[in-house]
């Protein structure tokens, strides 16, 4: 049930200049659409938790409700903490914050590029972070549940049962309420990270099909899940040799796994952490679309792809934004795509954001959004439009923005 606490956020604080003319877009020879405007709305109040300065958060759309997680930083005790809240509005309004109360029970490593993750099906929710081990700086996925739509929480089993190391979690739920999760650890304990999974039918209280998905990938990039143009799932992931993102999936709900190949073959030879992964999309005409960043020698920077066969190819890398380019995401409604990234510049990280409204052949100049420093932004669809979010630099530390793009 909603919360009855609304908090009501001010908004209009900060509108982006749109675009001026409607010309037509390049090869298509018919009018464009309108550009977006971005409205900023307010930080969320996190004064009755006693919380600041966010260090991570997730938002997951489920039917016309936008489910939040986040982590802050208590002012009494200065460890993070975990809290809860929805919009029914595509984000312009936001419940008052919910602790979750098991994440007390034990301290959080989760931070920006390992965040805190969140699903929702219905009334079923499940959050997963992780908490920290026997050694600073590392240790096991922790999860909390809800079955009465986020009012009170649980905690769950961990995904594998194991105390070892793991992280850059990401989750799913699919249309029979299934919640797919996947996260990289080194059970075997042989100096690298591998690509992992499992699956809870009943929203993280237990877990099946504990997998591997890729025994030697990237140990320091954030992945993505995302429904396939068949119903499958998907997941985007940073390989190991070479440092490209590649593409598994699963057909089956995820009791098998296949590599399905590069997005974007750059071949970048690189024996390092980036610590930076990708955004995957589905569109309405079931094309598949990625944002990806490489470093490999002279093509460093941003790049979106689409796939037309449920990611068996795709076309050619599209450069986004400028060099500096950076942390990216993508989201796909109402006929456009729209892409967010950060770039470092003169007066620090700032928040960009472009779209397109022909299936990412064309893509309209880059337009910033965050007026201060700000990093790690995140978008998704809504039936109001799209809903971009960042960390932003404040006198009190780090604050979670968002803008409203309509």
């Amino acid at each position: 049930m909603p919360n009855s606490r609304t908090a009501h956020c001010w908004i209009a604080l900060f509108t982006v200049s749109v675009l001026s003319g409607c010309g037509d877009i390049p090869g298509l020879g018919q009018p464009a659409a309108k550009p977006l405007a971005a409205t900023l709305t307010a930080p969320v109040d996190l004064s009755a938790l006693h919380l600041q300065n966010v260090a991570s958060f997730d938002v997951y759309p489920d039917r016309n409700r936008l489910h939040a997680v986040f982590l802050a930083t208590a002012t009494d005790t200065k460890t993070p903490y975990a809290a809860y809240l929805h919009s029914d509005d595509g984000g312009w309004h936001w419940s008052a914050p919910q602790a979750i109360a098991p994440s007390a029970d034990r301290p959080i490593e989760s931070k920006a590029g390992n965040d805190i993750q969140i699903a929702a099906s219905g009334e079923n929710l499940l959050a997963v972070w992780q908490a920290t081990g026997e050694l600073p700086g590392m240790g096991p996925l922790a999860a909390a549940y809800s079955t009465d739509g986020g009012q009170t929480w649980v905690a769950g089993a961990k995904p594998t049962g194991s105390d070892a190391d793991q992280s850059h979690p990401d989750l799913l739920a699919d249309t029979d309420s299934r919640f797919h999760a996947v996260w990289l650890d080194d059970r075997d304990e042989n100096g690298y990270q591998g690509l992992r999974y499992a699956r809870s039918s009943d929203a993280g209280q237990h877990w099946e099909l504990a997998q591997t998905i890729d025994d030697t990938s990237c140990s320091c990039c954030w992945n993505r899940l995302a429904t396939g143009a068949d119903g499958g799932i998907n997941v985007l992931y940073r390989d190991m040799v070479p440092r490209d993102m590649a593409l598994a999936q699963s057909a089956d709900f995820g009791a098998t796994w296949r590599r399905a190949g590069s997005v974007g073959a750059f071949g970048w030879q690189f024996d390092g952490c980036p610590h930076n992964g990708g955004g995957l999309a589905l569109a309405g005409d079931r094309s598949l679309h990625s944002v990806v960043w490489t470093g490999a020698e002279n093509r460093v920077g941003l790049y979106h792809m689409q796939s037309n066969d449920n990611g068996a190819s795709w076309t050619p890398p599209q450069r986004l934004g400028e060099g500096p380019a950076f942390h990216a995401d993508i989201a796909a409604g109402s006929g456009r795509l729209v892409a967010v990234w950060d770039a470092l510049g003169p007066e620090g990280s700032r928040v960009y954001f472009s779209e397109s409204a022909d299936s990412g052949r064309s893509w309209l100049p880059a337009r910033q959004i965050s007026p201060a420093a700000a990093s790690f932004p995140r978008i998704v669809a809504t039936p109001k439009g799209f809903l971009a979010m960042w960390l932003e630099q404040s006198p009190a530390g780090k604050v979670w923005s968002a803008a409203v793009l309509q």
